[in-house]
């Protein structure tokens, strides 16, 4: 597996490249517009022999080119230092009337204050969930943490794929999301999930081992397109790899064999018309009072109307369909069904201290 090649971008880096370039330009214009305005001053003060108001009334009449009389009478060498006044307030004005006129223009201002707004949104961000690749796999998983309203935000380094998903109203920065600077921008140390979906395995890869290397404890989920790719990129530190191709197969195979099977566990785990969810709840010590009970003393069916169906420890081993003398322990990730409004009382029951809400 070589490493990804250069891939061409038009990144919110040159973004603000530009257009801090276009305020330092109209920044230096002011600048040398007053050296001018106080040049004249000081000549018009010392050397004429003016009051300070006549001496700055002459220079702003001069430079402003209003076609004033002169306050007081000037001799040769005050008419030629006049001349070349006239003459650098020109050339400087000039100057920054276009280079406004071109960042008007170009839309430097109007992209510098987008991306300062994007920005700001990334840096609010927090227990949030990065996309990485904005392609077809990228899109549908956007789709679906929209339905859900999880934050999350969009890397990619093709500014078609950044304006699409911005005309998504999705928060995006535009950037190769195998690079730490990236990652590190997107705030990958308060993220709570990274999804690499980009359209190599070679870059899937080197996302995952950056994302691993800032972020040790960040869930990993990334795309293959074959089983070797699957195991290098499981090696590579990757929490989940899933290839489309594969998974596709097998749901086409068990949607012929058993379709109301799949019909039921699509409507549920996935679409915006959803009544029945299915949602996993982590038990710990300082949040749940349930830990040591039973199911049948905590009599979570009953408080809540959720059902129960799994329990996983924390050692990874999977209890399918606890009955009532289930012990509830601390670790244990407890996997419940029903609707939303059910969901969210078995969260209360379970972790009082710690509410989640859709």
């Amino acid at each position: 597996m070589t490493a990804p090649p250069p891939r061409p971008t038009l990144s919110d880096t040159l973004i603000e490249a530009t257009y801090l370039r276009t305020r330092r330009h109209l920044i230096g214009g002011a600048c040398a517009l007053l050296g001018v305005v106080i040049s004249g001053v000081l000549w018009y003060r010392l050397v004429e022999g003016w009051t300070w108001l006549d001496a700055v009334y002459m220079s702003v009449i001069t430079l402003a080119t209003v076609g004033f009389a002169e306050v007081q009478p000037l001799g040769a060498r005050g008419r030629i230092f006049t001349i070349v006044l006239i003459l650098m307030g020109v050339v400087v004005i000039g100057y920054i009337l276009n280079s406004f006129s071109e960042a008007l223009i170009q839309g430097h201002f109007q992209a510098g204050i987008r991306l300062r707004q994007r920005r700001r949104l990334m840096d609010s961000l927090q227990q949030h969930y990065i996309i990485c690749g904005f392609g077809r796999t990228g899109r549908q998983v956007a789709a679906e943490f929209s339905l859900e309203r999880i934050p999350f935000i969009v890397v990619d380094s093709d500014e078609n794929s950044i304006q699409a998903a911005q005309s998504l109203g999705f928060i995006t920065y535009q950037g190769d999301a195998t690079q730490d600077q990236v990652l590190q921008r997107v705030g990958i140390e308060r993220a709570l999930c990274l999804i690499a979906a980009l359209p190599s395995d070679a870059e899937n890869l080197y996302t995952v081992l950056s994302a691993k290397t800032l972020a040790p404890n960040i869930r990993t989920i990334a795309r293959a397109s074959s089983e070797e790719a699957v195991q290098k990129i499981q090696r590579g530190g990757a929490d989940v790899v899933i290839s489309p191709y594969i998974t596709g197969g097998k749901r086409m195979a068990a949607a012929a064999l058993r379709p109301q099977v799949v019909d039921f566990l699509e409507g549920i785990l996935s679409g915006g018309d959803r009544t029945v969810y299915v949602e996993e709840f982590l038990i710990s010590v300082d949040d749940c009072s349930k830990v040591g009970q039973t199911l049948g003393q905590a009599e979570l069916r009953l408080k809540s109307g959720a059902l129960i169906l799994a329990i996983r420890r924390a050692d990874n081993t999977l209890i399918v369909g606890p009955n009532a003398n289930t012990v509830i322990c601390a670790g244990d990730m407890v996997i419940g069904m029903g609707t939303s409004d059910e969901l969210r009382r078995l969260n209360q029951v379970l972790c009082p201290l710690k509410r989640r809400d859709r």
